[in-house]
């Protein structure tokens, strides 16, 4: 998808020079990808121990030696 948007040219600068990328679209690729993985991290961390039907790690190794 093509779009244009004003990035703050010392902003790019430094997110060019830190991430090691070789373009500006693939620093903007590489945000876009690492914000999502935060908020879907985030998400799942919101639901911890939120379900009571889940086994405990016990429980798992018990069933994994047959007893």
């Amino acid at each position: 998808m093509k779009t244009t948007i004003d990035i703050p040219e010392d902003l790019m600068q430094d997110a060019l020079r830190v991430s090691g990328a070789r373009s500006k679209r693939e620093v903007v690729v590489n945000a876009l990808r690492d914000y999502v993985r935060r908020k879907r991290m985030a998400e799942l961390a919101r639901h911890a121990g939120t379900c009571d039907d889940l086994i405990t790690a016990e429980e798992l190794r018990q069933l994994r030696q047959g007893d």
